[in-house]
């Protein structure tokens, strides 16, 4: 298998989902700052020109963070960080849904219509307007899950989840472009130091 990388917040879901699990993979970088995924060649691995693309042995791609995240742990033979029941796979699910559209859409959204202009003006249609509006609705969902963080170690309980990969990487992306922790929101705060202690944020 390989896998197509590159920067941003979605392609480190999955790596740091994989050194979780000690999953290595052949991996190719796509120059997403450059473009190369809006070029041809990429457009036939992946018709969204979105990363990253998991190439499986026998050619077909898998796209989108939680597809692939969820095919690697069935392929090493299931993954706490999915779920070892049919109870705890319905809550990583429930959970990874809820901050995906909650959190990560508008918070994905307010980067690309403001910060980002520059970058995706060209290459998607964009909506400058919206953007101060999603950021925050972003921060109105962080806030929600401060409060469903009281007595919580992670977002499943005392079970760290994809969910807590997906949260993280997006966070931290936030931080670095105009969209910080709100520094009242305590239980996510003392949550995001939790998680960025583990060796796999660094993946």
């Amino acid at each position: 298998m390989k896998l197509f990388d590159s920067v941003g917040p979605n392609p480190k879901v999955v790596r740091m989902f994989m050194a979780e699990c000690g999953v290595e993979l052949e991996s190719q970088d796509v120059d997403l700052m450059g473009g190369e995924n809006r070029q041809e060649d990429y457009m036939k691995v992946n018709p969204t020109g979105t990363t990253p693309a998991l190439q499986l042995d026998d050619g077909s791609i898998i796209a989108e963070i939680t597809a692939i995240c969820e095919y690697l742990a069935e392929k090493e033979g299931g993954s706490s960080l999915i779920g070892s029941t049919a109870e705890e796979r319905a809550e990583t699910r429930m959970w990874v849904r809820r901050i995906d559209l909650g959190i990560l859409e508008p918070l994905a959204g307010g980067f690309r219509y403001s910060e980002g202009l520059p970058i995706f003006k060209d290459r998607m249609t964009t909506l400058p307007e919206a953007a101060d509006g999603l950021k925050g609705l972003a921060q109105e969902k962080i806030t929600w899950l401060d409060g469903q963080m009281i007595g919580k170690e992670f977002v499943c309980g005392d079970r760290f989840s994809l969910a807590d990969v997906l949260l993280f990487c997006f966070l931290e992306f936030g931080g670095q472009v105009g969209q910080p922790l709100n520094e009242d929101n305590k239980n996510i705060k003392a949550w995001y130091e939790r998680v960025a202690a583990r060796s796999s944020t660094q993946a």
